[in-house]
């Protein structure tokens, strides 16, 4: 796997990002920060870090422009981070190197209300969604529209974003699960509870990101 920078081009400009991939990648999977976050967010680029040993190409990318990331009511617009995921997700599939490969997407926070939203957007296209520490209340009736595969993974001491996370599961009518860390907080800073997480979405995104075959392929098996 070889990291390098890239602009994900969007309706409103570039944006900034990190796109980390190699030959034989199972699938790539999609970053969504929360707010107040971007493509350099540690935790995610742990996570990220994880998947990418385990084969899976990434793509790290910040939601919001500079000038909008100053603004608090922007961080907190999911219509408008789902938006800008949705265009990075298009972006994604018209680049040589990873345009065929099964997506997944990882939200943190905020960014995991855009993750479920973009799924149910996508309709399939999306194979798999994981949620750390998600704002998933902020997803809406589209919450009923997921298809995708969905784990949510929170912290036990995260008590009010269980909560919504357990509302969440009950909503979601897709394959699903939720898996809680032992005595974490929100934001998985106690002694191995951010390793959890990276070993859940890992094997979630490696269960669930299957290449379709191409049409050649599929005449050979005929």
């Amino acid at each position: 796997m070889q990291a390098r920078p890239v602009e994900v081009l969007v309706s409103s400009g570039a944006l900034a990002g990190e796109l980390t991939d190699g030959p034989g990648a199972q699938g790539l999977v999609v970053f969504a920060h929360g707010s107040g976050s971007g493509a350099r967010s540690p935790r995610n680029r742990y996570v990220a870090q994880a998947l990418q040993r385990e084969g899976l190409a990434t793509l790290l990318f910040d939601l919001l422009t500079d000038s909008e990331q100053e603004k608090v009511s922007k961080r907190f617009d999911i219509e408008l981070l789902t938006e800008r995921l949705l265009e990075a997700v298009a972006w994604a599939g018209r680049q040589q190197s990873i345009g065929a490969l099964p997506v997944g997407i990882f939200g943190a926070s905020t960014g995991a209300a855009a993750a479920l939203r973009a799924a149910a957007t996508l309709n399939g296209l999306v194979q798999a969604v994981v949620s750390r520490g998600g704002r998933t209340d902020l997803t809406g009736e589209a919450v009923r529209d997921v298809v995708s595969p969905t784990l949510l993974i929170v912290g036990g001491q995260d008590q009010e974003v269980l909560e919504l996370n357990q509302r969440t599961l009950r909503e979601l009518r897709c394959e699903k699960r939720l898996a809680v860390v032992p005595g974490a907080t929100h934001l998985f800073e106690e002694t191995g509870a951010l390793k959890e997480v990276a070993s859940l979405a890992a094997l979630w995104f490696k269960s669930h990101l299957r290449r379709r075959p191409e049409a050649g392929e599929k005449a050979a098996r005929a």
